[in-house]
């Protein structure tokens, strides 16, 4: 997938500011169909009925519920998601894992209930398990979100798993293709982004700043509802090749696009100072 010279342009003006909104965070909840709505924390899951295990809400310890009853998420994402990912796309992977093993933990009795956070989660812990080598703990974890997602058989992230565990020793041609193949239209955006960032990675380890530079603005630019801070990191690493080639106002513009993406997470601290050094 390319992208034409005036959307290579314009990609990082197309990175929309969105600003972190209130700081408390609303407690999650399982909504069932009839609109009546449990806290997690009060609930187990036990095959697949939900059991009320403390009572809050009008919920009685010991009523059961079949899982089959849950009709959504209700809440706030957990703040340790986008922590996370900020750190897997700053090359701190085990940090990474360390921040999301807890909320997989806390969110797993969710995985089949649709609006849940356990698959963002764990879909961010797999690509940090493969960019890290860990074949095992990426495999285990790939069965397990297609576990939770049947209908369409092996989720795409296990593709991408495979893709980023590659060895070293596989020819750089054969390593780019593999993730570019994962940027088609026929993919989930967050799949497609997350392959064009480690794509473009790849190609400017290799010094090929050109394909490089358009592999992140095609998170932006082509993949944007893949994940707000992949955009943030994508801009950040953008703005990084520009401002190398000095094109400051490019750059610039990309930075700030990459704090208001990433607000609260390392990215958005590093676009901060990256701005400064550009004063």
């Amino acid at each position: 997938m390319s992208l034409s010279s005036s959307t290579l342009r314009s990609a990082f003006l197309a990175c929309v500011a969105a600003l972190p909104l209130a700081n408390a965070q609303e407690p999650i909840r399982i909504v069932f169909q009839n609109g009546r709505a449990v806290p997690l924390s009060a609930v187990s899951l036990q095959g697949d009925k939900l059991n009320v295990t403390t009572a809050a809400e009008g919920f009685n310890a010991g009523q059961s519920f079949p899982l089959s009853t849950a009709d959504h998420i209700f809440g706030d994402k957990p703040s340790e998601i986008n922590g996370a990912i900020a750190l897997l796309l700053t090359d701190k992977p085990a940090d990474a894992v360390k921040l999301l093993e807890p909320v997989l933990a806390s969110q797993q009795i969710t995985a089949a209930i649709p609006g849940n956070y356990w698959l963002e989660a764990a879909r961010a812990a797999l690509v940090a398990y493969a960019v890290s080598g860990n074949t095992t703990k990426c495999t285990d974890i790939g069965k397990a979100i297609s576990d939770a997602t049947p209908a369409q058989g092996n989720d795409p992230f296990v593709a991408l798993g495979k893709a980023l565990l590659l060895p070293i020793s596989t020819p750089l041609a054969d390593r780019e293709t593999a993730l570019r193949d994962l940027t088609t239209d026929n993919l989930p955006a967050d799949v497609c982004a997350y392959a064009s960032f480690f794509r473009a990675k790849l190609l400017k380890g290799a010094k090929n700043d050109k394909d490089a530079l358009e592999g992140y603005l095609s998170v932006t630019g082509l993949f944007p509802s893949g994940g707000m801070v992949l955009n943030g990191a994508a801009s950040f690493n953008a703005a990084d090749i520009l401002a190398a080639q000095g094109r400051r106002d490019e750059a610039v513009a990309l930075l700030n696009s990459s704090v208001s993406h990433s607000a609260g997470t390392l990215v958005a601290a590093e676009a901060n100072k990256r701005l400064e050094s550009l004063k």
